[in-house]
């Protein structure tokens, strides 16, 4: 077998990947570590091929970069549901065939064992994540957020909160968090007044956020006690907690879920080996052994067992998973539709916005 090789490097040097047989990119810090574990390692010793891991803040933006500058060293990247719709509308991924895709361990054909949406004309799902928010229960005693509300409370709750630096996701939670009903929150993201509730919303807190924008940051913020609640993906507060002890505590209520999603750009220079890949990492195995490494609900019906164990080898996932039914009582399944259309003007609106006093 050839030497299995993983890395994690800054962009700067993502060149360096061309000399590898397959390269991965992914978000770095636990996720990247759940599916170097999952997938990239029992990919490379089954097939005898060498395997680079690169970590990138956000992989949709390098990869449209090389694309569009017709040098590409990628083959493989894991991205939002969002980015996967906008980057193949844009001609930016090569296209996957749904029949090339294993069937479930149960036999079900690919195209009946993948949740509705898990796969699209270039991606296809490796998991479902949440953005959630979390606190230090060792810190946070007596009378606890539970509420998304909780989270805009500075009078109940006094201190610092962590936010993502950017609109998807805040805005939506901001909406919840004033006591719109998941059902109605991307209605009202849509009209003018329905925008100016949100950032009004995010105005009472304004003063007192902490901005992040890596997934390794929120934990780090609550440990540090620079915050005293944040949002976070929940699979990093999971890791923290559950793989590191840490006294964390994740407020379901006001979550928004989404798939996350494997993609090939498009001039990818090893296009069948990454075809070949994801074939692998999306199977009922595949799926199943990301769950059993991070708290992110598999996208194939076949690899939901009740039974899923962390691999502490105690820890059942089930009720860790955003979609776990006590988990979705107040959630929000993210709106590709919506932020394709929108997300480059909403993001100028709120860096308009987070420049102003």
């Amino acid at each position: 077998m050839k030497k299995l090789l993983i890395l994690s490097t800054a962009l700067s040097a993502v060149a360096f990947s061309a000399s590898a047989d397959l390269t991965v990119m992914s978000w770095g810090g636990a996720y990247g570590a759940a599916q170097t574990e999952a997938h990239v390692k029992p990919w490379s010793a089954a097939t005898g091929n060498v395997a680079v891991m690169l970590d990138s803040d956000n992989p949709a933006q390098p990869i449209k970069a090389m694309v569009e500058a017709g040098n590409v060293t990628i083959d493989v990247a894991s991205v939002e549901y969002a980015d996967a719709i906008r980057l193949c509308d844009e001609g930016l991924l090569e296209t996957i065939d749904i029949a090339t895709l294993p069937a479930g361990s149960d036999g079900t054909a690919a195209a009946d064992d993948f949740l509705p949406g898990a796969v699209t004309d270039c991606g296809v799902s490796t998991d479902i994540w949440a953005n959630v928010y979390a606190y230090d229960n060792s810190k946070l005693t007596g009378t606890v957020p539970t509420l998304a509300s909780d989270f805009f409370d500075l009078a109940a709750f006094p201190g610092k909160r962590g936010l993502r630096k950017g609109a998807k996701g805040n805005l939506e939670f901001a909406l919840m968090g004033d006591g719109v009903a998941p059902a109605d929150v991307y209605a009202m993201l849509a009209t003018p007044e329905g925008l100016d509730r949100a950032f009004a919303k995010l105005d009472t807190i304004k003063d007192d956020v902490v901005w992040w924008e890596a997934g390794a940051q929120p934990p780090q913020l609550l440990a540090d006690g620079e915050v005293v609640m944040t949002t976070a993906y929940n699979g990093r507060i999971f890791g923290a907690a559950i793989g590191e002890g840490k006294p964390f505590q994740i407020v379901w209520d006001g979550q928004v879920y989404e798939n996350e999603m494997y993609v090939v750009p498009k001039g990818a220079p090893n296009k069948d080996m990454a075809m070949e890949f994801i074939a692998y990492a999306t199977s009922t195995e595949g799926l199943r052994a990301q769950a059993m490494q991070i708290s992110y609900g598999p996208a194939r019906k076949s690899a939901m067992l009740e039974e899923l164990v962390y691999k502490d080898g105690t820890t059942v996932m089930a009720s860790h998973l955003p979609t776990a039914e006590a988990n979705l009582t107040n959630a929000l399944l993210s709106s590709f539709e919506f932020w394709v259309d929108k997300d480059a003007e909403l993001n100028e609106r709120f860096n308009a916005w987070l420049a102003t006093n």
